[in-house]
């Protein structure tokens, strides 16, 4: 069976390990480092699966090697561990916007395929949305090893051009946290309209969880779940009409083109 290595003991990593186990993976076919031994260890009692603090003993252990470290350590810790063993056999998954493919590559000594995955954040929930790039020399079986251990944590999106990297993060990498910004402006606005701290936020994120779930179970267009419930000259449709009138859809757009832009500059950095 293969055996994976989580390169970093992070959330997203944490997340993916625990999807994985929940799948049914082998724990002792799963090994993680982190330099310190709190997170490590903890994973490891939690799941029953190795750890060490040794990169290189993880990489030797591995099939697939997840590269969950800080975009700025990608490179050096792939090129630490190509410089100290044989990789030419073993794939490598990086979940670090910012830090291309051909990056990534150099670092390893073009030897081994790479992977570039973009998740987010729900994935801790196995609720995820993850962008894939494969490398031209990565074998059909590696890429199904990756598409099973991304779906552990949600569903998962390969992508033809590397360059759509930066279009996922735009929509999905980054887009949870525009949800949490416009919840969190109901919120305040409902604590003003004498709710709770408890009772507004409450009201908010079930709020957010219905509609979210109204666009799960149904086949019909978000647009016209929304005119489902506007009614003409309704309270909703005064809503959306200030909306309309701040320039709300073409704010959203400029804001997700900012994050394609701040990808692309990482990238040259």
């Amino acid at each position: 069976m293969t055996k994976v290595a989580f390169i970093g003991a992070g959330n997203m990593n944490s997340a993916v390990i625990l999807g994985l186990i929940n799948s049914g993976f082998a724990p002792t076919n799963i090994m993680v480092t982190n330099p310190s031994p709190e997170k490590r260890e903890k994973l490891a009692a939690q799941h029953g699966i190795l750890q060490s603090a040794d990169n290189l003993e993880a990489a030797k252990f591995a099939d697939v090697i997840v590269l969950g470290v800080k975009p700025h350590l990608i490179t050096q810790v792939s090129r630490e561990i190509a410089e100290a063993i044989d990789v030419s056999e073993k794939c490598f998954i990086s979940v670090a916007a910012g830090t291309t493919m051909a990056q990534i590559q150099q670092a390893l000594g073009h030897q081994g395929s790479v992977i570039r995955v973009m998740p987010n954040t729900p994935s801790q929930l196995g609720l995820g949305v993850s962008g894939m790039f494969a490398s031209e020399n990565t074998t059909d079986e590696q890429k199904h090893i990756a598409s099973e251990i991304m779906q552990a944590v949600g569903i998962i999106k390969w992508l033809d051009n590397e360059a759509d990297i930066d279009s996922i993060i735009a929509v999905s990498g980054s887009g949870p946290a525009y949800f949490f910004l416009f919840m969190e402006a109901m919120e305040a606005k409902a604590k003003t309209l004498g709710f709770s701290e408890q009772e507004a936020r409450a009201l908010v994120q079930q709020t957010a969880l219905g509609a979210a779930q109204m666009v799960v179970e149904n086949d019909i267009s978000i647009a016209q779940l929304r005119e489902n419930v506007t009614s003409k000259g309704g309270t909703t449709q005064a809503a959306l009409n200030t909306f309309r009138d701040g320039a709300l859809e073409s704010l959203v757009g400029d804001a997700m083109d900012s994050a394609i832009a701040r990808a692309k500059e990482m990238a040259k950095g």
